[in-house]
């Protein structure tokens, strides 16, 4: 099962490697699932779903074992000293072993002798398969470099925030990897020219992002006559940590100062100089237009997939357009009433154009300065501190891991583009962190931080992925992937539930960033369903953004370039995130007195990321639970 966290840093772009549909219950109903416990001996349901519980950490591991990535992400050191095998050949490979595992454990597993939990596991096994090989059919039309993706620019990051180079074969397994980053650019590289060949490139615009990022890694010392680079001054710091701690004599720090940077001219460099040199070559290939994944070769069926899978549902993308125009018209209204509250006397539009364009309101904007990126950093953490303590009123669960916020690296920032989260390893030793881009404070509103503060870091992606990666008892399989609908789902509906949390949203500016950051996911169905499904122009797209919420230009032309090279994944937020509350209401109707909201939350964190439509059965099954 190849769908991690870690692949969504990564390899997304290479391997496409999921695809979600309604979640099948495989070989046995809800019915059936019920009828077991009463039918079967306590003693072997235990046995078969101990059987099962071993099968799959035994084959996930195996995966795991195969991608050093992943298990630099997990915190593990095996194999730190490359990024893998990430050759289409390899690609091709796994998906031939998930068809056996698959096969494998329909034939050696009897479904009816599992306990309720493990049939959960089993579903998820299946589906997680069965989508997978429905996704490699269209593996030809991914985009391997993008902007969003941005897998060149994953191997500098790994190497400066995640690598652990705290001992002596740390830092030699770390120089051994930077040697290897030109080899596993090269077979990215294969990859794209496979695609190119086949008619299929990104937009015009991630040419020049990929370039340019490239460029910027490569720029500074060891590689010219500027300052140390990202990569050479982390260089320096690990080894200066290694002096420090007695691990590293001085004149050994030197020595190994010196072979990396003969591995990073020799080695990283040219990787990256072939990577723009294969951009420059095929970017007057590219169209002067960016055209949406239904132009693609076999374009509406890969974007049929490819909802599905970012989904986990079966609508279709005229069902999503039409949810999207109803949520849209629905946020306008309670914006038009925060309008009045703030005293803009104006139409809607035009406060949109007021919130847009006002840069010098302090009330709106911070400085566009250090102090002022300083500010957003401070006040981001105090949001988030807010909500660490009072979580224990509203979830049983809690992270072991802590968070923190911090700015995006340099040779990564871009103006306008979205925040992000990184997560914290299963044990708690290293903190998720919740990346802010900072370059341009023009693009980044007050009214939005305390939103994102809850989206990123808690109660949103930091509490929903670090319970999972800390669960016990939970597959380890279903514990460290990430599925859009469920994660990103939890992230909005957490934007909407620290509504209900003290000292937050506290003035109507705060409340209009909330209202803009759920009709901004609102606006992404349209949007993502224009673009790919209707024949929907980019410039279109960005008319529509702007003309329903107050994101500056920048923003909507960062947004709609996302959505254009990420089909379909837009559209998991509100649509998770509606399914979420959905449960939540059948929860609060059906148990009444009975509802407690920490154990509501429990259900739906304390499983690992599920397929929605699984969710819905594991918390009807809770329901049915306090009930009886």
């Amino acid at each position: 099962m190849r769908k991690t966290l870690i692949a969504l840093a990564t390899l997304s772009a290479l391997a496409s490697l999921t695809a979600c549909s309604d979640a099948p219950q495989s070989s046995a109903n809800t019915n059936q699932a019920a009828s077991t416990s009463e039918s079967t001996p306590t003693a072997a349901v235990q046995t078969e779903s101990q059987r099962l519980n071993a099968w799959f950490e035994q084959k996930y591991e195996y995966e795991l074992l195969k991608s050093p990535i992943m298990l630099t992400y997990l915190g593990r050191t095996e194999h730190q000293d490359s990024f893998g095998d990430l050759s289409m050949q390899a690609y091709k490979e796994g998906i031939e072993r998930t068809k056996a595992n698959l096969a494998e454990l329909k034939t050696e597993f009897n479904y009816d002798a599992l306990d309720e939990n493990t049939q959960i596991a089993y579903d998820y096994w299946v589906y997680q398969s069965e989508q997978e090989i429905k996704a490699d059919e269209f593996a030809e039309n991914s985009y391997i470099f993008d902007q969003m993706t941005a897998v060149h620019s994953s191997f500098p990051q790994i190497l400066i925030a995640l690598h652990d180079a705290s001992t002596e074969r740390g830092i030699e397994d770390y120089l051994l990897r930077i040697s290897a980053t030109g080899e596993a650019l090269d077979q990215l590289i294969e990859a794209s020219k496979h695609n190119a060949s086949k008619g299929v490139r990104p937009p015009y615009f991630a040419f020049d992002a990929v370039i340019n990022e490239s460029r910027k890694i490569i720029s500074g010392a060891p590689f010219d006559e500027g300052d140390d680079s990202a990569i050479w001054a982390d260089a320096k710091s690990k080894l200066a940590n290694l002096v420090e701690q007695g691990i590293y004599t001085q004149e050994q720090a030197d020595s190994m100062l010196e072979s990396i940077k003969s591995a990073l001219l020799f080695d990283f460099k040219p990787g990256y100089e072939r990577l723009i040199a294969w951009q420059l070559e095929d970017q007057p290939n590219a169209t002067e237009q960016a055209l949406g994944a239904g132009e693609l070769p076999n374009g509406q069926a890969y974007y049929n997939e490819r909802l599905a899978n970012q989904t986990t549902t079966t609508l279709n993308a005229d069902e999503v357009h039409e949810i999207g125009l109803k949520e849209v018209a629905r946020l306008r209204g309670e914006m038009e009433s925060i309008k009045t509250e703030f005293g803009f006397e104006g139409t809607l539009a035009e406060f949109f154009v007021f919130l847009r364009d006002t840069k010098d309101d302090e009330r709106l904007y911070y400085p566009n300065t250090e102090e002022g990126r300083q500010g957003y950093i401070d006040d981001a953490t105090a949001a988030i501190n807010r909500i660490k303590a009072v979580l224990p009123e509203y979830f049983g669960i809690l992270p072991k891991a802590d968070m923190v916020v911090k700015r995006v690296e340099a040779f990564r920032e871009q103006d306008g583009a979205a925040q992000h989260y990184s997560p914290s390893t299963p044990d708690g030793s290293r903190p998720g962190v919740y990346y802010a881009h900072l370059s341009d404070m023009t693009a980044m509103p007050k009214r939005e931080l305390e939103v994102i503060a809850y989206h990123e870091g808690l109660p949103g992606h930091h509490m929903q992925i670090a319970i999972s990666l800390e669960l016990e008892n939970v597959p380890s399989f279903i514990k460290q992937t990430y599925l859009p609908a469920y994660g990103e789902g939890w992230a909005l509906y957490s934007e909407w539930l620290a509504k209900e949390m003290p000292g937050t949203y506290q003035d109507p500016l705060s409340e209009f960033g909330r209202l803009g950051s759920e009709i901004w996911r609102a606006i992404r169905l349209v949007v993502d369903t224009g673009l790919h499904a209707k024949g929907w122009s980019e410039q279109q797209a960005i008319d529509y953004f702007k003309a329903n919420s107050a994101v500056t230009s920048a923003q909507a032309e960062s947004e709609v370039r996302r959505y254009l090279v990420l089909p379909g994944q837009a559209t998991s937020y509100k649509i998770g995130m509606l399914k979420i509350q959905e449960l939540r209401a059948r929860a609060e109707e059906q148990l009444g007195d009975k509802f407690d909201i920490r154990m509501f939350h429990d259900t739906v964190l304390g499983g690992g990321a599920l397929p929605l439509t699984i969710l819905e059965r594991k918390v009807d099954n809770w329901i049915a639970s306090v009930k009886a």
